[in-house]
């Protein structure tokens, strides 16, 4: 308990003698800096604040039209009666006064300014037939060319900080719900039988013209009331009001650039990923970091951001809660079933690599040995939501648990140094495998699952990361994962494999956390064997494809990505013997507080194309031309989602308001009951634009996956690596006998390649007719 008395910055009490006042003059000295930090936090937020609420226009721009109004005022005696009308209010008409009426007109007139430039920036963001053309040549509109050019005079006037175009996003539209029937009945056709369609599309008619049109009413009164009407309810009811266990089913993991081993020890590896993880949590707060625009123009969204650092996921016995914390000056570092808290800021500064190298390393020397229930105390954030939270209730309220759990939750982040080595061999692909499984699950107890996320360093250097799937959506991770990757090539490492330099200073020595956990033993054990059970039930493939990336399928005239979504198709078709409804999430973020929308890459033009590469009889021309169809559908329907002409989330609020109103609805209960047994999603790249990906292209990750939705179904993600390489992370469960994720591996490669074949053939083909 020494580290607990430390703590006390002075005692007070009264003796027969008198007064009696100790204190310390080193924590009252820390308790000064750090109130002159916060404020000068506070003070550089507000004028991001201001910033952010006149962008796109500079603040320099008030002090010209102030020039503008003083110029009018003694230049021209018919402007003198404007500020006249404002002089008659103030207490006098002096020369000081004359200029205070000058600089309140000024201001009125820059405010209204301001305001109409943004909303005039808001409405052409509300633009999107961009979206649906060409990049470059003949197929972009004069319109679109018009509104290229409008984006870019209003916005490169001021550099942009991190939150600047939040306020000029527009909303989420609400589409219709006869609209909304129509692609949802489409995307389900290749899935049904005739007298399945019709029922089907009876329930639709009723809901269409029955229920829904009040349903949609209170949807469209949230979406003009709220910044976002799917956001909220996304977030409360299909992540935090789970009851289920993160491990497996929400969590996500993302590996290291499996090209490169920057270095092999350990400590140095870990000490420069934290070191660049502070780096980044600062642009964050001082808004440096570059808010993403697509093409350049287009910005994204960047409230996620905000919550990377510093949060947690608290449980509930109904429903978690996510709680963000302005400042942490600490991260709890986890190894050999030891948890300890670690200083990142002494002297006014965030220590630098060498010195936090020292830290982690003085981790891994110690040898004492974990207080009883430590190891295993994580088990409870990886297993039942309600148990978790009767628990924490319980055992964690007060005493040395709560302030061990404080330190924990408070952290900026946490760090776990596993004692196994994260290893990739392209000889043998199921060490790739065991990199991922080790990263999604470790060992169900060495990972604390409710934080934003957990960086992972394995003993040999290498690195990945777990993270908790409701306060952000993946590209948000992705973002910090490549800006560290860039970082740890751009400043690098000594010959002998340490970190560079030499400490300023002796940093804080790591602080053991103390736990008394005696009654919690049969809580925490029961958690362990729910996590242990899943644990030993997720199957993980990670597929290196190198047989051909993006290079070729550019040169087929097609999406990349709805390249894959059909060899997907192909591939689950020859597995299971039959379609399935498939997820692929879309992102929103082009609108405010947008996260995700679902792509349906299952379609009548993709199940067409299909089942013409399954019969020999269809000629290649015939098959080409069919995949060119599914491809350009499964595009439309992509660039849909993103425009906010989703399905999913539409009839997903539609429900939520139902049960609000408490009325049943059959058609909504059966589209909401429905499995995706083939869940994907593409691992964004190329986010930072710190240097070129071409020019380094062994810097990019391996990307990184989640697991399966349903339990008789496969979770794949993927990431275009390059030219010549695309990873596929594919989970499934032992426990069911109709997936394998090794088969599905095969299955995939199979189809990529039968693809490629296709179109050599038609090649080869059309060239003979042309000759």
């Amino acid at each position: 308990m020494a580290e607990a008395h430390s703590a006390v910055a002075f005692s007070f009490s009264i003796t027969h003698e008198g007064w009696d006042v100790n204190f310390d003059r080193e924590v009252l000295h820390l308790v000064w800096a750090s109130g002159i930090r916060s404020w000068k936090k506070r003070l550089a937020r507000f004028k991001n604040n201001v910033r952010n609420g006149v962008f796109p226009a500079p603040l320099q721009s008030l002090w010209a039209m102030m020039g503008i109004v003083l110029a009018l005022r003694y230049g021209n005696n018919s402007f003198i009666k404007y500020t006249d009308t404002i002089l008659q209010y103030l207490p006098g008409t002096s020369y000081i006064w004359q200029i205070v009426s000058c600089f309140i007109l000024s201001l009125t007139f820059w405010l209204i300014l301001i305001y109409i430039v943004r909303y005039t920036f808001k409405l052409m963001l509300m633009y999107k037939g961009w979206m649906y053309e060409s990049r470059g040549g003949q197929k972009v509109s004069l319109q679109t060319k018009l509104w290229g050019l409008g984006i870019k005079l209003l916005s490169s006037k001021s550099k942009p900080l991190l939150y600047s175009y939040q306020g000029s996003l527009p909303k989420l539209p609400l589409p219709p719900v006869n609209e909304t029937m129509k692609r949802y009945l489409k995307s389900v056709r290749p899935l049904m039988n005739d007298s399945e369609y019709e029922s089907m599309i009876k329930l639709a008619n009723e809901f269409e013209k029955g229920i829904a049109v009040k349903l949609q009413r209170y949807l469209w009164l949230k979406s003009w009331w709220s910044s976002n009407y799917v956001s909220d309810w996304w977030e409360e009811y299909v992540y935090l009001r789970s009851r289920t266990p993160l491990i497996v089913n929400s969590n996500f993991y993302g590996t290291d650039a499996i090209m490169l081993h920057s270095t092999p020890i350990q400590a140095a590896r870990a000490a420069m990923i934290i070191w660049q993880c502070l780096q980044y949590r600062r642009l964050i707060e001082r808004q440096e970091l570059e808010p993403i625009r697509v093409q350049g123009l287009v910005p994204l969204c960047s409230w996620q951001y905000e919550r990377i650092f510093n949060t947690t996921r608290v449980p509930g016995a109904v429903s978690d809660k996510i709680v963000h914390y302005n400042d942490s000056r600490h991260i709890v570092v986890y190894h050999a079933g030891r948890y300890f808290k670690v200083i990142i800021y002494s002297q006014n500064r965030i220590l630098h690599p060498c010195e936090i190298e020292e830290q982690i390393q003085s981790i891994l020397d110690n040898t004492e040995k974990p207080y009883v229930g430590e190891e295993k105390v994580a088990a409870l954030t990886a297993a039942d939501r309600t148990h978790w939270a009767n628990t924490r209730t319980q055992y964690f309220f007060k005493g040395i648990n709560r302030q061990s759990l404080d330190a924990i939750e408070k952290s900026a982040f946490v760090v776990t140094l596993d004692e196994v080595p994260y290893e990739y061999d392209p000889e043998n692909s199921k060490k790739l495998d065991e990199f991922g499984r080790i990263l999604m699950t470790g060992k169900g107890y060495d990972r604390w699952f409710d934080k934003s996320f957990t960086l992972c360093i394995g003993s040999n250097g290498r690195v990945g990361f777990n993270a908790e799937h409701s306060w952000a959506d993946a590209p948000v991770m992705g973002h910090l994962w490549e800006h560290f990757l860039c970082g740890d090539l751009v400043v690098g490492y000594q010959e002998n494999g340490h970190t560079k330099g030499a400490p300023e200073l002796e940093p804080p020595k790591p602080i053991r956390l103390q736990w008394s956990l005696e009654p919690v033993l049969e809580a925490i054990e029961k958690s362990y064997q729910v996590s242990l059970a899943l644990v030993n039930d997720i199957d993980l493939r990670i597929l290196a494809f190198d047989d051909y990336g993006k290079g070729f399928m550019k040169t087929a005239k097609v999406s990349p990505d709805a390249f894959i979504q059909m060899a997907l198709q192909l591939a689950y078709y020859r597995d299971a013997g039959k379609f399935s409804l498939t997820y692929e999430a879309s992102m929103t973020r082009l609108y405010r507080e947008g996260r995700t929308e679902t792509v349906r890459p299952c379609t009548l033009e993709s199940s067409a194309w299909v089942k013409s590469m399954l019969d020999p009889n269809v000629d290649i021309n015939k098959r080409i031309n069919l995949l060119r169809e599914a491809c350009a559908t499964h595009q439309r329907g992509y660039q849909d989602a993103m425009c906010g002409k989703g399905i999913d989330r539409h009839l997903f609020c539609l429900y939520v308001v139902s049960k609000y109103l408490e009325v049943e609805s059959p058609f909504l209960n059966k589209v909401l009951s429905e499995p995706w047994r083939l869940s994907t999603s593409q691992t964004p790249h190329g986010q930072t634009t710190q240097f070129d990906l071409k020019k380094y292209p062994n810097c990019i990750s391996a990307g990184g996956g989640f697991g399966p939705v349903a339990n008789d179904g496969y979770g794949v993600s993927y990431i275009i690596a390059g030219e010549n390489l695309v990873f596929f992370h594919i989970s499934s469960k032992k426990s069911s006998p109709h997936t394998d994720s090794n088969r599905f591996a095969v299955r995939i490669k199979e189809a990529l390649n039968d693809m490629k074949s296709l179109h050599d053939d038609w090649n080869r083909s059309t060239k003979n007719v042309s000759s």
